[in-house]
């Protein structure tokens, strides 16, 4: 199924500024490093205007990213091409700017929800159209833009497992005592022969997880098209999040399909050859 073509989540300032906040930097260090104008590399990580080709390859070499892959995202040079699985359905976390899923056994009877977040009734709707047998509810992080229905969604089907990490749980209030634990590498069972594997990676929040279901991975906020959640663990950092995506997420096959918590879809494939923090 095809994705209708949106704005990828980070834009030439994002990546800039996610960059520079991981290296400590800020616009005035970067400027005594590259030899550039301070009051410009200000504009841009404000989103006034772009470095030029050198310009952009020269930040890059200072803030530890890809100069040819900086390069190709401040000229918009790429977009992925990634279509939505047959098993997966996406659906909008308005009023939040997030996505949700729901992903299924070919049985079309039995199914998870990823991150429930944004008005109650599009998730209930989401199910019930299918209709489905919610067998888990998959919280990627602590984030209200992941997870502030998750109440309503218990309420509606009180047979399904919730499942996020302990380090977030906190943020679902007294459901946190029902939700089982993410343990890294571990799988659910989910129907005959098909498991979900529960992958930890920490950076985004101490808590941040993956889900990964045959060929597709449900990346939260960890990893999007072309980018990288912000870092804002109480423990984990910037550090963590890149050695997740590396270790954990770039281990996967590199047709494995990346459904982010923000921005398109793309791939492992796509992610290592155009990921400028790689």
């Amino acid at each position: 199924m095809d994705w209708p073509r949106i704005p990828l989540e980070d834009d030439p300032s994002d990546v800039l500024r996610k960059a520079a906040r991981g290296a400590g930097l800020d616009a005035a260090a970067l400027a005594h490093r590259t030899g550039l104008d301070a009051r410009a590399v200000a504009a841009w990580q404000a989103g006034d205007g772009v470095p030029t080709e050198d310009q952009a390859r020269a930040l890059a070499v200072v803030l530890r990213l890809d100069p040819g892959k900086f390069a190709d995202t401040v000229a918009q040079r790429w977009y992925p091409g990634a279509e939505l699985p047959p098993d997966v359905r996406h659906h909008p976390h308005d009023p939040h700017p997030s996505n949700g899923y729901l992903f299924f056994l070919q049985d079309g009877k039995t199914a998870a929800l990823v991150d429930p977040a944004g008005y109650p009734k599009t998730l209930l709707n989401a199910v019930n159209e299918g209709p489905y047998t919610l067998r888990y509810v998959l919280i990627t992080h602590k984030h209200a833009d992941h997870c502030d229905a998750t109440a309503d969604v218990a309420r509606a089907f009180p047979g399904a497992q919730i499942v996020m990490h302990k380090a977030d749980a906190h943020a679902i209030g007294g459901l946190a005592k029902h939700a089982l634990p993410i343990e890294d590498g571990a799988e659910l069972p989910f129907g005959d022969g098909a498991a979900i594997r529960m992958l930890h990676t920490p950076g985004h929040t101490d808590g941040s997880s993956c889900f990964l279901f045959r060929s597709t991975v449900f990346s939260g906020d960890t990893l999007f098209a072309g980018s990288v959640g912000g870092a804002y663990g109480d423990v984990s950092t910037y550090d963590d999040i890149l050695a997740s995506i590396r270790f954990k997420l770039f281990t996967l096959d590199d047709t494995t399909v990346v459904m982010p918590g923000h921005g398109p879809p793309t791939t492992i494939g796509q992610e290592k050859a155009h990921n400028p923090f790689f």
